[in-house]
């Protein structure tokens, strides 16, 4: 932590969709920054030209784009994690995944349902969470395993993000009232998942 920097005090969430401390639990706001810890160490980061790091960060985001992972890939990735958690990065590797990282990758993700109008988009949405939770979300669990013992898991936020920098990107209530059939049963999937009440430790706000 540099010396001299104030944690801004925390505030209650307001909107949904907006960044704010403290960090909550899973679904109860849609907090996925930690600013001023984040800004503290960003140039350190940056700065790093750790071959390990790169080689994690270029994985994450052939994934996002609906790459897999090579032969013997992911080996290689939880050795280079477990090396990077044992450096001065290692405390910032979850807040740089979801800072960083996993913004970038949502926003491929997003792009590809904003292709699509009316109903068109509610199927893109479906596909997009099919690959996301059966495809994305697995691999991104595996690449991450050597990171343990956080407040949120890697799963976690990677869900809330989704539905923080997809779902409420979309106006998925809008789309609702366009679809003329019943929705995709994905669509009902992921609402299930994401709305609060659906993991431990979630609060009472809904996505609406």
């Amino acid at each position: 932590m540099t010396r001299g920097l104030v944690p801004s005090p925390p505030t209650e969430f307001h909107k949904m969709g907006s960044f704010r401390r403290p960090r909550p639990r899973f679904m109860s706001s849609p907090v996925l920054s930690d600013l001023p810890r984040f800004q503290a160490t960003r140039q350190a980061l940056q700065l790093s030209s750790n071959s390990a790091w790169n080689s994690v960060q270029t994985a994450v985001i052939n994934v996002f784009k609906g790459g897999g992972l090579q032969s013997n890939e992911l080996y290689a990735l939880n050795e280079n994690i477990r090396r990077l958690l044992k450096s001065e990065l290692g405390s910032f590797i979850t807040d740089y995944f979801q800072n960083q990282l996993l913004a970038k990758g949502l926003l491929f993700v997003e792009e590809k349902i904003k292709l699509c109008e009316g109903e068109n988009r509610i199927e893109a949405l479906a596909e997009v969470w099919d690959h996301f939770f059966t495809e994305t979300l697995p691999t991104l669990q595996a690449i991450f395993y050597p990171v343990q013992g956080q407040e949120l898991t890697i799963r976690q936020i990677s869900l809330l993000g989704f539905r923080d920098l997809v779902l409420l990107k979309v106006k998925l209530g809008d789309l609702l009232l366009l679809a003329q059939s019943q929705l995709p049963s994905s669509i009902v999937q992921m609402l299930l998942i994401l709305q609060p009440g659906a993991t431990p430790g979630s609060g009472p706000r809904s996505l609406s």
